[in-house]
């Protein structure tokens, strides 16, 4: 009994050691150190400590006694003995089978693969890819295999040989992380080559027809490959002499499909990894294997951004050395010019959002490859700057992200501390990246969820974490890893931009800088037109010492970002000099741009958006604050408007006056729906957006017009007393539909009725007097946006009377109207003036404009005559009547006709039609079916596709238009507002055509009839 307390007593005091060293499951660990295998290691404390420094204690004991036990008597002796005499065979073993689970398989399956670890000769500390190919060909040729399943499982054995020397050098620390993934890369090179040296011994026949290189890409060739990745590559071939080409493809064709199985065959040992040959012209779809001189064809004339992208890293690895240089020196030139063509850096920022895209939402958090701050966000950074600068330098040639880095930064492209930063972020990354995919030997690039394998990592981490992971490991790595993600985004978004502003700066002595050439040529590839001047507003923005300067250095680099994803991003930076000069010494404005990095971009993409809302802003550059008040943008309704009007034009103490401050309220809030509106705050659905545009702009013209009627009024009643009539305004045509746009005129009637008493002589002479200084105050030039107001609809059109009494409409419209007046009538709705006489015009028009027989056939011949000149006689010269917006076939006009003659034939019927908005009513008509559901749904898309056209138009150019703008800037402009990117102004244009196509269809249908 006193001999079990003994034991027991020795077992819980061991147990206590282990837990202490990071042993999880204390009690495991107890039996597998009495296995026999372990012999007298179990008491030793120096392999006690060692396996409590492995990152997880209990796997590399498991592995361990796995190993011992596959082992014959005398290699086990030989084995322990070499363990407890050798602490560098110790490290290495107890770490690999600490941190990798599939190489502990491994070892027990391949147990004499251990003395791979014992020692290295001086030339394997660092081996290359002759020192991988002569172990590998040593397996594959010189062993037992005789057969070519035979070899190909010789060289799985012998690549993760190979392997797991690689692995034991990085945990232990001899090699670093751009050492390792080189060595990484070299293997995977001879591996190929071992690979291809199989099959054409398999095929001599085909080995003899054509010489086969095989070119590594992405990491691969760019010599910084992961443990567990698929290995891009592409294949080139010619061939051999008197070999017709087609049998030399053939043969080249058999030769790579055979290399790529038998590293890819999940048989026997399993896969060493796949084969991607994905990225070689036509991808998938094209052939496997191509001649260089059809591959140099394709490039010329039909490749991508992204494919000489993925050129710069291309590497000959295996197979034919002197056609695989021959490849790179002929691929070279072309990847240094990419960078001139169109668009170039929108391709290639285009490209990294849709990698984001594509990640799953559950993925995204735990994304260390693909996701906001990951690996792939520091290597399209250094690309993208190696394919702008590199046409002119080249030290930056190079594959390698680390290495190029480098040489970016020594140029003075990056600045010094931010690609040391970056530098540290990357290798942090990676060999976070490296261990997790080293455990299972899986390609995985996400943060695993399990606490152990987060422990696991963490432990073999610490010498890279900041933090001290002795109290809690896996806090201390989770910090450590967002703190670096957190850095890549931050240098991701500015390290493209930050040297430029150095360029023009005062710096150090000793600090290097952007030659003016690579500073312009930067500005060019992100798309400025004219990058002298842009070097000059940067210099002037961010030169001296002020506060304004030092703050503006820190938020210029983000800005810019923001101005080259614009359609124009010289005129961005322009409009934001104009700013800033103007509200530069503002407190306010300083603080906005320092603090509220929100309205900071939403700035940015108002300057840069187009002419008008920059334009509307820099009359008066305070009303930039409104960017920084959530509901800034919240176009105001019309109460609030005509209140704060009318109380400006009472304090007012003339018409000019008064005018002029309705006038530079309407200016104010047409900024803040335009803004609003270039940044997409009305709406996701482009109806409403439409709806929701017009309906601000709609009443802030009629707030205006109740102002300067007030205004007008005034000045006369103080010049003539009281006023002899009441004055109402009736607003017509798309102002009267609520369907106004940033560039339409506001057409109105006017009507009067004289008090009673008043001859109407009197009274016609002072509403005339009234609504014409109405109009020209308006309408006169000044700094403030011009409204004019047109009354050519009334009676008579611009012969008659500007203004009529109530019974002289009546009076006109029962003997002499047309029927295009009655039409016209549709969309009157009283705006401004005296409410009751508004509505005594609407119940006098009301017979008119919804007849109670409908329309006669005389009257719907005569509209249709109208409609059929206007399109044959109005539409301009030279305009193109499939994209002209407003007559043009299938545009507003045709849409807006057929549904008036719906609402004239049955308005007197159907309630629901009698309203000015065309989509309301068209919408009514549906629900009536007059209109079938899906001739509905063409006609609105049509008409709310051609108003977003015009608004567009407007916004980018500064001045209304009706049909697409001829400047390729301007439609870039456009494109982008609509939603497509500057890059597919074709496919808008396509859309528009098909569209209007679609709806002119349904017009001819139930317009035109039969």
């Amino acid at each position: 009994m006193a001999v079990e307390e003994r034991a027991g007593s020795r077992t819980s005091r061991l147990e206590v050691r282990l837990v202490r060293r990071g042993f999880t499951d204390p009690e495991a660990a107890v039996r597998l150190l009495a296995d026999p295998a372990l012999g007298g290691l179990a008491a030793d404390p120096v392999l006690l400590d060692a396996l409590g420094a492995a990152p997880d204690p209990d796997l590399a004991l498991l592995g361990l006694a796995r190993l011992l036990e596959a082992l014959d008597e005398p290699e086990r002796h030989t084995l322990r003995d070499t363990l407890t005499g050798s602490k560098p065979l110790r490290d290495r073993l107890i770490g690999v089978l600490g941190a990798s689970t599939a190489l502990g398989d491994h070892l027990a399956r391949h147990p004499r693969d251990w003395h791979a670890l014992v020692t290295f000769e001086l030339r394997d500390i660092h081996p290359g890819p002759q020192d991988f190919l002569r172990q590998l060909s040593d397996r594959v040729w010189r062993g037992t295999a005789t057969t070519g399943a035979d070899r190909a499982d010789a060289l799985r054995i012998a690549y993760r040989r190979c392997l797991l020397a690689i692995a034991a050098r990085d945990l232990s620390r001899t090699t670093d992380l751009p050492q390792a993934s080189a060595e990484l890369a070299d293997l995977a090179g001879a591996t190929l080559q071992t690979a291809l040296d199989i099959a054409a011994e398999e095929d001599p026949e085909a080995a003899r027809a054509c010489r086969l290189a095989v070119i590594g890409m992405g990491k691969c060739g760019g010599h910084e490959l992961n443990y567990v990745s698929d290995v891009d590559v592409i294949f080139v071939a010619e061939p051999c002499e008197g070999v017709p080409e087609h049998r030399a493809m053939q043969a080249a064709t058999g030769l790579a499909a055979r290399m790529m199985r038998l590293c890819s065959d999940t048989t026997g040992e399993g896969a060493i990894w796949p084969v991607d040959a994905n990225l070689r012209p036509e991808g998938r779809n094209g052939p496997l294997v191509r001649t260089l001189a059809s591959h140099l064809a394709y490039y010329q004339r039909w490749a991508k951004t992204w494919e000489f992208q993925a050129l710069l890293k291309a590497r000959p690895v295996a197979g034919d050395a002197e056609l695989g240089a021959a490849y790179t020196a002929a691929t070279a030139p072309l990847v240094w010019q990419a960078a001139e063509r169109d668009n170039f850096v929108a391709d290639v920022q285009q490209m990294r959002r849709k990698v984001l895209d594509s990640i799953p939402a559950t993925e995204m958090d735990r994304q260390l490859k693909l996701g906001p701050g990951g690996l792939r966000d520091v290597e399209f950074a250094v690309q993208l700057l190696q394919l702008v600068h590199g046409r002119t330098d080249d030290t930056l040639h190079s594959g390698n992200t680390l290495e190029a880095l480098a040489a970016l930064s020594a140029g003075g492209y990056v600045g010094r501390a931010d690609a040391a930063s970056l530098d540290a972020a990357y290798r942090f990354l990676r060999a976070l990246e490296h261990r997790i995919q080293l455990h299972r030997l899986r390609r995985t690039h996400l943060m695993p969820r399990d606490e152990a394998d987060l422990r696991r990592l963490a432990r073999s981490l610490a010498h890279l974490i900041n933090d001290d992971t002795r109290a809690d490991p896996v806090a201390a790595l989770q910090r450590e890893w967002k703190r670096h993600t957190v850095e890549v985004r931050r240098l991701h978004e500015k390290l493209f931009y930050r040297p430029l502003l150095d360029a023009v700066a005062e710096l150090p002595v000793g600090a290097v800088r952007l030659s003016p050439e690579a500073a312009k040529a930067r500005l060019v590839a992100l798309g400025y037109a004219d990058p002298g001047t842009a070097l000059r507003h940067l210099t002037a923005l961010a030169a001296g010492v002020s506060r304004k300067a030092a703050i503006q250095r820190t938020l210029l680099p983000v800005l810019l970002g923001w101005f080259a994803d614009s359609a124009d991003p010289d005129a961005g930076l322009l409009n934001f000099r104009q700013v800033s000069d103007a509200l530069g010494r503002t407190p306010w404005y300083l603080r906005l741009l320092r603090d509220e990095s929100a309205a900071a971009e939403q700035l940015a993409r108002v300057l840069s958006a187009g002419r008008l809302a920059p334009d509307l802003l820099l009359r008066a550059p305070e009303a930039v604050a409104m960017l920084g008040d959530p509901q800034g943008l919240v176009p105001r309704g019309r109460a609030s408007l005509e209140s704060e009007i009318l109380a400006a034009v009472g304090r007012a103490g003339s018409a000019d006056a008064g005018v002029a401050s309705a006038r530079s309220v309407r200016r104010r809030e047409l900024f803040r729906t335009a803004a609003a509106d270039v940044l997409g705050r009305f709406s996701d659905d482009p109806g409403e957006a439409v709806d929701m545009a017009g309906e601000a702009l709609t009443a802030l013209n009629a707030a205006t017009l109740q102002g300067a009627l007030r205004a007008c009024i005034a000045e006369w009643e103080a010049a003539n007393g009281e006023l002899p009539t009441r004055l109402a305004v009736i607003a017509m045509g798309r102002f009267g539909g609520h369907e106004l746009g940033y560039g339409s005129d506001a057409d109105v009637l006017f009507v009067h009725d004289p008090l009673l008493g008043v001859l109407e002589h009197d009274a016609a002479r002072a509403a005339q007097a009234v609504c014409n200084r109405l109009r020209t105050l308006l309408g006169t030039p000044s700094t403030e946006p011009p409204l004019l107001v047109d009354a050519d609809l009334r009676p008579e059109g611009r012969h008659g009377p500007l203004v009529r009494t109530l019974a002289s409409y009546g009076a006109y419209y029962r003997r002499w109207s047309h029927a295009w007046e009655s039409q016209a009538l549709l969309r009157a709705e009283p705006v401004a003036g005296d409410v009751e006489l508004g509505t005594s015009f609407r119940q006098l028009t009301d017979p008119l404009r919804y007849p109670g027989m409908g329309v006669p056939e005389k009257d719907l011949l005569e509209i249709r005559r109208i409609k059929a000149r206007i399109e044959s006689e109005r539409l301009p010269r030279g305009a193109d009547p499939t994209t002209h917006t407003k007559i043009g076939r299938g545009g507003l006009a045709d849409v807006e006709w057929t549904v008036q003659l719906l609402q004239l034939q049955h308005g007197h019927e159907l309630p629901e039609l009698r309203t000015t908005r065309t989509r309301l009513a068209l919408a009514a008509a549906a629900e009536a079916g007059l209109v079938g559901g899906r001739d509905a749904e063409v006609l609105d898309a049509a008409w709310v596709l051609a108003s977003r056209v015009r608004s567009a138009v407007m916004l980018v150019r500064g001045r209304a238009g009706d049909s697409f703008p001829v400047d390729g800037r301007e439609l870039a402009g456009v494109a982008r507002y609509l939603g497509y990117g500057s890059r597919h102004t074709g496919e808008l244009v396509d859309d528009y055509r098909r569209t209007t196509r679609r709806a002119r269809t349904v017009v001819e249908k139930l317009f035109y009839g039969p």
